[in-house]
């Protein structure tokens, strides 16, 4: 176990950037209002019992489709460009490595998102994550996506925290990620984790996470502030933070007084191993 890593893991939507993805320029493509999108994917997943995350691909498929057009990997990334990120996200990641090798630690950083792979890849930040886990198209020969090759939701997020607490980062290695592995084994501790995310999707990795040693966040904007109180409340995260990771601000003293105590506690295991 490598006790000189911690993990910082994120949300997107409403959590790095403003509101859902879809919303800056793929649904106002269509012709469409974001309400108007989201209203046909709530009443096609209530009538036909579909899983949330999969419907909402599929019926960015069928709007493209019914348009005369296709989804491809690039307008997808295109799309990333023009995400709205919340104040101090930019200049985040850099900032907070920094800060990280200052007290002898690497920060790695890692996207588990029900949002769309391509559009996150193609923002500014995309190019700050070691993983980014999120739903995915599959294309066919023409470079159309037909498929879902990848849908997240919040029941299975929780494998992904679990891939980087071992160190099987691979999406198609499914005998590592089962196989047993002892703890000392394991790549990064979940007490060397820190999730940060918005909302009820997130309490998954947000329990698992704080329940392990590890911290927990949930960000909040004036209209979500009572989804994160009650997660607090309910003790399902460690901390609530208003969405704006400037330098200085209440995420960013959190987030640092967090990597002070785990660079510490790397510093005292690793002395005890030499007096051992």
């Amino acid at each position: 176990m490598n006790n000189k890593v911690i993990a910082i893991m994120y949300d997107f939507d409403k959590t790095l950037c403003t509101k859902d993805m879809q919303e800056y320029t793929f649904i106002p493509n269509l012709g469409i209002t974001p309400a108007e999108f989201w209203s046909e994917a709530n009443k096609l997943r209530s009538v036909d019992k579909m899983d949330q995350v999969l419907t909402y691909m599929y019926l960015m498929v069928k709007k493209t489709d019914d348009i005369g057009y296709h989804i491809t990997r690039d307008y997808l990334r295109k799309m990333g460009d023009k995400i709205e990120l919340f104040p101090g996200v930019i200049d985040w990641f850099k900032r907070i490595n920094e800060y990280g090798r200052e007290k002898g630690v690497t920060i790695e950083h890692y996207i588990i998102s029900s949002g769309v792979k391509e559009i996150i890849e193609g923002s500014k930040i995309g190019e700050y994550f070691k993983q980014i886990y999120a739903s995915e198209f599959h294309y066919d020969e023409k470079g159309h996506a037909v498929w879902p090759n990848v849908a997240i939701n919040y029941t299975n997020k929780t494998q992904f925290l679990m891939r980087i607490n071992k160190g099987i980062l691979d999406m198609a290695d499914d005998y590592g990620i089962n196989k047993k592995m002892e703890k000392k084994d394991r790549r990064i501790d979940i007490s060397n984790m820190i999730y940060i995310g918005d909302g009820i999707t997130d309490v998954p990795c947000m329990k698992l996470t704080k329940e392990g040693g590890g911290v927990s966040i949930a960000v909040y904007t004036d209209k979500s502030k009572k989804i994160a109180s009650d997660l607090y409340e309910d003790e399902r995260i460690n901390y609530m933070a208003p969405a704006d990771y400037r330098d200085g601000s209440y995420i960013d003293t959190v987030v640092k007084k967090t990597i002070d105590a785990m660079a510490l506690n790397a510093e005292l295991h690793e002395m005890s191993s030499h007096t051992r």
